[in-house]
This record gives C-alpha cells, sequence and structure tokens, in this order.
C-alpha cells in the first residue's frame, strides 16, 4: 500500500517537472521585463521627474508675459520728450499657412511693407529640424513686423478675415483648418514704441534706446533698452517691471479661467521730470546754430543753468541727431561735447587763480601787477599778451584778460595752493551729471609740473576741462563760492503725479569765501565794459558779469596753428544772478577771439531767457553815467567792430 503511493507520487513528479520547466522559460522573462519597467519608471520618477514635469506643464499650462509701460520723460513744465505708444509685433506660423503661403503673401504684402516675392518667400513652411521619430520639423515661428500701429494691425487682421483660398472650402473637411489659417496663422504681440516728439531738441540730454531681446522663463521677449543720455542712466526707473500670468490650458490650449495659478501685474515705469525747460532749450539750439552756419564751425555748444541750485535749464551741442533715427546719424554726432571732450580753457580759467589769490588775502582788485609791455621772460621762456600791457590792477587783469598778469598772480599763490584750488573747482573730477560719457578732464599732479607750468595753467594751458566743469566754476563765483553738482533731474513720479523721489540741489563744497566771490563779481563786471574783452555781451537792462576765453587748439604735442577755441561765459543779473549762460564756437572761421564770437551769441540769447523767465531787470532805463565803468550798459552802436 504504501508503496504504490511512493510510486504514485514518483510519477507525479515526474509528469510536473517538464511542465515547471516550460514555466521557468517564460516567467524568467516576464521578471526581466517587470524588473526593466520597473527600473525605467524609477529613472523615469526620480532621475527625469524635472524633465518631464516641465514637458507636462508646456502641454498644460500656459505662460503669458505683460511688459510694463516704459515712462515718459518730460521738461519742467510736463512737456514731453520721450513717450511710449502701444503697437503690435507681428508673427507667422507657417504651419498653420501650410500650401496657402502664396495666397498669404499677396494680401498681407502691402500691409506690411513687404514686395509679394518676398513675403511669400518668409512664409514658406521650412524644414528646420528631425525630431527623434525622424519626422521633419517645419518652422512656426516667423517674425513679420515690429512696431505696426494699432490701426495697421486692424488692417492686418480685416485682410486676413477676408482672405480668399484657390479651393472651394464647402467641399473641404475639415473646416476648422481654414478658420485657425484666418484667425491663428498671424498673430501678433504686445510691443511698444519709442517717439520723441521733439526730434533733435535735446537729443544729447534725452539719449535713445534700442530693442533688446531676452528670454524670460523661456520665452523671447523684446525690451526697450536706455543707450543713451537720461534713457540709459534712469533705464531701471524707466522701465518698470513686467508681469505674468500662468493658467492651464486644455487640449484645445484654450484658457482654463479657474486653472490660474498666478497673475502678477506688471507695474508701469515711472516718469521722470527734468530740470530742463524746453523753450529755453529751443532758444539755444536755434541761437547756437546760426552760429555754427555764421562762423563755420566745427561745433558749438552752450548750457544754461541757475547757479544757487546747479539746476541745468538747457544744454546743446552741435552737430546732433535725432533719436527717433540714431543709426542715420555719423557717430560723431551722438557724442555730448559739452561732457566727453576736454579742451584747453585759455582765458576762462584766470577766474580761478585771481579768485584763488583773493580767497588767501594775497591780492585785492587794486593791488598792481608789472605786466611788462606784453612780454615776460619766465625760466628762459617768454609769455606774451595780446596788447602790450604796462602796469595793470587785479581787476584789469581780469578786464582785459592779461595773460602776463594772471601768470604772476600765479606766482604768488604758488605751485600748492593753486593745484588745490584747481581741484577744488571741480577739475580734475568728474561733475556728476546724470548723463553717460563724462569724462574728469586732465589735472596734473603738482609732481608732474615743469619748471614753466606755474605760468601756464593761470592763462588756461597745460590743463584741459570740459564745457560743464568750466560752467559750473563761474557759477561758484556767481552764487558765493559755493561748488553745485549740476542738477538735471527734478523728480521721479508714476502716471498720477504720484512722487517717487524728489531731488534737491546739491553743495559739493564751498571753494571761496563770499567776499572773495564778491570782489571776483565786480571784476568780471567790467568785462562787458567798453574797454573789456566782451562789450558785445553787454545786455541794455541787466549788468553782465562774465569771462572770454580763445584758446589755441592741441594735438600731437603742439598747438595746431588757425584753430581755436573760442568761449564766453557770463551771469546776470550779476549781483543777484538768476541764471549763467556758456557759449562755446569750435574752430570759428570769422574770427577767433571769444569777444568777437562767442560774447554777442550770448548775449541773443540772455536777451529771450530774460524775456521768458521774466527776469528783474537791475539798469534803470535812463541813459548810463559815463563816468560808472562797471555799468556795462554802453549801445550796440558803442561796441568794437568785429574784425
Amino acid at each position: 500500500m504504501r508503496s504504490d503511493l511512493r510510486n504514485r507520487k514518483q510519477q507525479s513528479l515526474m509528469t510536473k517537472t517538464p511542465f515547471v520547466r516550460r514555466l521557468l522559460g517564460p516567467g524568467a522573462v516576464l521578471f526581466v521585463i517587470l524588473f526593466g519597467l520597473g527600473t525605467r519608471l524609477v529613472f523615469l520618477q526620480v532621475f527625469l521627474h524635472d524633465r518631464y514635469r516641465k514637458i507636462a506643464d508646456s502641454n498644460t499650462q500656459s505662460l503669458s508675459v505683460r511688459e510694463p509701460r516704459r515712462g515718459d520723460i518730460v521738461d519742467a513744465n510736463g512737456n514731453p520728450m520721450a513717450v511710449s505708444i502701444p503697437v503690435k509685433r507681428v508673427i507667422a506660423n507657417p504651419v498653420l499657412i501650410g500650401k496657402h503661403y502664396v495666397e498669404v503673401g499677396r494680401q498681407l504684402a502691402p500691409l506690411l511693407s513687404y514686395s509679394e516675392q518676398e513675403l511669400i518667400q518668409r512664409l514658406r513652411p521650412t524644414v528646420v529640424r528631425t525630431n527623434e521619430a525622424g519626422l521633419a520639423v517645419t518652422n512656426q515661428y516667423v517674425d513679420l513686423k515690429r512696431k505696426l500701429t494699432l490701426e495697421q494691425w486692424q488692417q492686418v487682421t480685416q485682410a486676413m478675415a477676408m482672405l480668399t483660398l484657390n479651393v472651394d472650402e464647402s467641399k473641404l473637411s475639415p473646416k476648422p483648418f481654414y478658420r485657425s489659417l484666418r484667425q491663428q496663422a498671424i498673430f501678433s504681440v504686445n510691443d511698444e514704441q519709442r517717439l520723441y516728439p521733439n526730434k533733435s531738441l535735446a537729443a544729447h540730454v534725452v539719449g535713445f534706446v534700442q530693442d533688446n531681446e531676452t528670454n524670460f522663463n523661456g520665452t523671447i521677449l523684446s525690451e526697450l533698452v536706455g543707450r543713451d543720455g537720461i534713457e540709459a542712466r534712469l533705464d531701471a526707473k524707466l522701465k518698470g517691471v513686467r508681469g505674468w500670468r500662468i493658467t492651464e490650458k486644455d487640449r484645445r490650449r484654450d484658457e482654463i479661467l479657474t486653472g490660474r495659478e498666478q497673475e502678477v501685474e506688471a507695474r508701469p515705469g515711472l516718469n521722470v521730470v527734468l530740470t530742463l525747460d524746453l523753450v529755453i532749450q529751443n532758444i539755444v539750439e536755434t541761437e547756437i546754430a546760426e552760429a555754427m552756419k555764421k562762423h563755420g564751425t566745427v561745433s558749438v555748444s552752450s548750457i544754461i543753468a541757475r547757479p544757487q541750485t546747479g539746476e541745468i535749464l538747457a544744454m546743446a551741442t552741435l552737430p546732433n541727431y535725432d533719436p527717433n533715427q540714431p543709426g542715420k546719424s555719423p557717430p560723431d554726432f551722438l557724442r555730448n561735447r559739452i561732457i566727453s571732450d576736454q579742451v584747453e580753457p585759455g582765458s576762462t580759467f584766470k577766474i580761478v587763480v585771481v579768485s584763488a589769490a583773493l580767497n588767501e588775502n594775497l591780492v585785492k582788485l587794486t593791488d598792481s601787477f608789472d605786466c611788462e609791455h606784453g612780454q615776460f621772460w619766465f625760466q628762459k621762456t617768454l609769455l606774451r599778451d595780446h596788447e602790450p600791457y604796462g602796469v595793470l590792477s587785479v581787476e584789469d587783469i581780469i578786464t582785459k584778460s592779461s595773460n602776463i598778469g594772471a601768470a604772476k598772480i600765479g606766482l604768488r599763490l604758488g605751485e600748492e595752493r593753486l593745484y588745490e584750488y584747481i581741484r577744488g573747482f571741480g577739475f580734475g573730477s568728474r561733475t556728476e551729471v546724470p548723463l553717460g560719457g563724462e569724462i574728469a578732464g586732465t589735472v596734473h599732479p603738482v609732481a608732474r609740473w615743469d619748471r614753466l607750468t606755474i605760468s601756464r595753467i593761470p592763462m588756461g594751458q597745460g590743463i584741459a576741462v570740459t564745457p560743464l566743469q568750466m560752467m559750473m566754476a563761474m557759477c561758484t563765483i556767481a552764487n558765493g563760492g559755493k561748488l553745485m553738482r549740476p542738477m538735471m533731474v527734478n523728480r521721479l513720479q508714476d502716471a498720477n503725479g504720484h512722487v517717487f523721489a524728489q531731488y534737491e540741489p546739491q553743495v559739493v563744497r564751498q571753494v571761496i569765501g563770499p567776499d572773495a566771490a564778491q570782489n571776483m563779481v565786480a571784476a568780471l563786471k567790467a568785462v562787458v565794459c567798453e574797454g573789456g574783452t566782451a562789450p558785445k555781451a553787454a545786455l541794455e537792462h541787466y549788468t553782465v558779469a562774465g569771462k572770454t576765453g580763445t584758446a589755441q587748439k592741441a594735438g600731437n604735442g603742439h598747438y595746431l596753428p588757425g584753430k581755436y577755441v573760442a568761449s564766453f561765459i557770463g551771469f546776470f543779473p550779476a549781483d543777484d544772478p538768476q541764471v549763467c549762460i556758456s557759449v562755446v564756437l569750435d574752430e570759428p572761421k570769422h574770427g577767433y577771439y571769444g569777444g568777437q564770437t562767442a560774447a554777442p551769441v550770448f548775449r541773443r540769447i540772455a536777451e529771450q531767457v530774460a524775456s521768458y523767465l521774466k527776469i528783474k531787470p537791475d539798469v534803470e532805463d535812463a541813459a548810463p553815467d559815463p563816468g560808472v565803468s562797471l555799468a556795462n550798459t554802453k549801445p550796440a552802436a558803442l561796441e568794437v567792430p568785429e574784425p
């Protein structure tokens, strides 16, 4: 009995063994497959999770970027100088256009300023790559036109809606393809265009912008970036903050309103309110354009400032450019010579050495210096005056612009003190005006002076300054001895007028005392009188104080024959200055003395500015007393004629 049972079990095992063996093979294969799948799932979930999450998000989420409006730039009275208007950037999807690119091209070419052949070629679907499956992928994004006005974009959408195709659409399916072609094949994104309504007026102050493409979370965006002037220096304040919306999409890629995850509104840029006055700016640019035409100069520059605050009311240099189309002007026209060019200042620099000596109580206006009849030997080198002057008072040295007299005052002051006052007036340092491209000028330390430098710097040689530096030095004398930082931006505000930042005048330092400044003003009044170097700068109803400058241009280590820079800087009313005006002519052809060329331009500008600002006259209408040497009210008939 037991033997039979044992035999049956052995037979059963022998019967199952081949069956089990047959199952082992498929089982092992199944195990390997399942193990591989499990490993793959772990790899995908753990190591490639972020990658496929992004792919999934891109299929179900939509990122919509909202560009902020760039802030405006306006003058002191709110007149626009730079504004932004909404425009469209037109884009085509050749995949949706398909084989109908010819019809679309012909329909839109006149509206987008293309030739038919050129637009047809751009709309033709083009293979750009092959995907992992070996299938051709065509271009889906063609940038057709930028800065299209809203009216022009409306014409484009109407033209696409009326597009006629060379097919019988009633017999074709699917019809949604043709609906998508008309409604989605040509689309737009919001953009903005920067406009400068005054064209070249104040171009070097305002500057210009350029389009710059950036990558924002995988989306290529176009933004305006300041490249020069206020546009560049205050770019961060003007451009605002970008906004965005992240929302969920359905299978037709339409937005699911309940699926909005993030929505951040764009914050517009701030408006910049300048200290410039466009009326005064226009007066300046009109007059210097006339001067440039009359004297055939390389360039002409002018600045108007309030001495007490440092506010810049006008800043202009010619030649200039149109910031709406900066690329159409030579690069040299884009340079703001007032802050980027340095020249030897000539006799205008005498105000530095004389005011320094007055401040140190080394001289008085009545002190006399022997000007050697126009020939002064110093360190075995001859220094000349333009006239054979004998003994002159300190006041007359300024009035008649004696080089020898200024040199002798400089010798009395000494190298170290002269250098300290030069730096004190701001020379050798940037003024920190909020414009790009400013240079510091050239002021060598005393250790690098040669034996003649102490006699040459007082007359404006051996040193290089910018027109703005020289202007601020004159303002220092006009306001009682305080060097002011040039102020060009009054405030930052939003579109509703809410002020975010209000800027105030800044005193850099007290350079000379009020008494020295007052004495210097008295000497500068005589410059525009008969017998001074600038009677052509005199005004009928205002006392003017100022200084002429005539500097020979240097190049390649020597002075250039026949090439001069003529200038005049003055302020009025002299004892209560409201404005200071600088005029600089580079290489005038018909006369080169500052009193001949720059002073008349100063007077024409000053007369109009005084009338516009309603500056109270300080000279009575009565005939001037001939015994008063400082009453600079000589009529035009008594002025020294130009040679």
